[in-house]
């Protein structure tokens, strides 16, 4: 097949070497710039254009996605270069709704994270309101478990940190090829405070070890794992890290699990010796997040995007990535080629979450998700993917449910647990067919969901990102 090795820019980025090479005379300023940031709203007619120009360094791409991520911005195209010692991004963005980004507020945000003051995103604090990834445990321990996923297991894990009273203030909980990866926000339900004794945590580990042990019995690999943390952490990209090294991309889907070949992602990977690239090209059904996920992929595989070309018009995404590992080569064997592709595989099945979504509110108290994930248990009830939050006094959470035998839940199940839980707090049903966790930021996938796309619909919450009560 035929292919051009050099990735194609719009025509309105034709000076684009420019700002890539720019003239001897105002390099060394430049090279003084830490970042340069721009938002456009006058150039494009449906879309802002944010554009980023920096001294390329290591994990500079995902830094950037990562925030316009976190923004739940929809990004629609995207055109990406970085050769030599400059970096050039120009992101192409709407709301959730579809509509350029026009809130001075927002704006102003973007303009201080990305530009020349914004260097390290831990010391930024985002205007109320908005949910950003980075942030500082503060008065909250995070608990990491990975483990075999059975049903019910999220039942047993917060029914143990509800007896050690302990209170889940957020958590993410991803599932996959038969694993689960959770990122649990605790701390002591009468202090509220971060629990640092030693004893307290020792006894919360060991049970809750324990029942990962359970679920390893019959396993043919891995053990469950548990840790904690008091630093930094971003939880998709946490939730990534802990399923690559789990190596879940090596499993295979059940049968009645496997995706549906309209959408499974078609991968390629060729190579462009002119330029000595490899070219990885991802053809599949747009959704929130897409572009961060596969981005968060290869920079955590220690290869480096040079140049790329994201698109998502209609309800496809096209991404084409130029890459080298860190060490300069290409993919010149076909067994690196298949590693990666399978590992870019499961970082877009990860996300995607098919059945039914149960989304509950209610005012905030000791034990409650415990609650809830019982009577999930009790109702055969699987959750396979769940989002967990807690603003002011009031508790929001989103779970992905199949029953035990991942089949579609039945209408009679559904009515039982209005009948159960309705009286006690909102509840929200809707089917979501091939569905990702709802947010935005990904190359596209929101607003197009909202306009009535099949197959891969968005939730009113999100909670992979953190959680402002988090961010001193």
């Amino acid at each position: 097949m035929a292919r051009v090795c050099w990735p194609y820019f719009d025509p309105e980025y034709e000076n684009m070497s420019n700002r890539i090479n720019p003239p001897r005379c105002l390099s060394k300023f430049l090279n003084e710039i830490p970042f340069m940031v721009s938002v456009d709203n006058v150039t494009c007619q449906n879309s802002t254009l944010i554009k980023v120009d920096s001294m390329n360094k290591p994990g500079i791409l995902l830094e950037v996605v990562q925030i316009l991520t976190d923004l739940d911005f929809i990004i629609t195209k995207a055109y990406i270069s970085s050769d030599g010692g400059w970096f050039m991004d120009v992101f192409h963005v709407t709301d959730q709704q579809g509509n350029k980004i026009t809130d001075t507020r927002t704006i102003d945000y973007i303009e201080k994270v990305l530009g020349p003051k914004g260097g390290a995103k831990e010391q930024v604090t985002p205007w109320p309101g908005k949910r950003v990834g980075v942030h500082s445990i503060g008065d909250h321990t995070a608990i990491e478990l990975i483990g075999r996923d059975r049903p019910g297991l999220l039942s047993e894990i917060s029914a143990i940190l509800a007896n050690l009273h302990f209170n889940v203030a957020a958590a993410e909980v991803w599932t996959h090829n038969r694993r689960i990866a959770c990122v649990l926000y605790v701390n002591d339900d009468t202090t509220s405070r971060a629990v640092d004794d030693p004893t307290r945590l020792s006894v919360m580990e060991e049970q809750l070890k324990n029942i990962l042990r359970g679920c390893e019995e019959d396993d043919d690999g891995g053990v469950g794992r548990t840790s904690f943390s008091m630093g930094f952490t971003h939880t998709d990209r946490r939730l990534h890290q802990m399923l690559f090294a789990d190596r879940d991309y090596e499993g295979s889907e059940k049968a009645d699990c496997a995706p549906a070949p309209t959408l499974k992602p078609q991968i390629t990977i060729e190579s462009c010796q002119e330029k000595g690239y490899s070219v990885v090209s991802v053809c599949c059904k747009d959704r929130a997040k897409l572009l961060f996920d596969i981005v968060c992929t290869l920079t955590d595989m220690q290869y480096v995007v040079f140049h790329a070309t994201i698109s998502s018009d209609g309800p496809n995404a096209s991404q084409e990535y130029y890459i080298r590992h860190m060490d300069g080569c290409i993919l010149d064997t076909e067994g690196e080629k298949e590693r990666v592709i399978k590992c870019l595989e499961a970082a877009i099945r990860r996300r995607i979450s098919e059945g039914v979504s149960l989304e509950l509110c209610a005012k905030d108290r000791v034990g409650l998700l415990s609650e809830v994930t019982r009577v999930l248990r009790e109702n055969g009830l699987s959750v396979t993917r769940a989002g967990v939050s807690t603003i002011g006094e009031q508790a929001m959470n989103v779970f992905y449910v199949r029953d035990a035998s991942g089949n579609p839940v039945d209408t009679k199940t559904v009515e039982a647990l209005r009948k159960e839980i309705g009286h006690r707090m909102l509840l929200n049903v809707k089917k979501t067919p091939g569905a990702g966790t709802g947010g935005g930021g990904g190359s596209g996938g929101g607003a197009k969901d909202q306009q009535g796309n099949k197959g891969w619909a968005k939730t009113s919450f999100f909670f992979g990102n953190l959680f402002d009560k988090f961010l001193a």
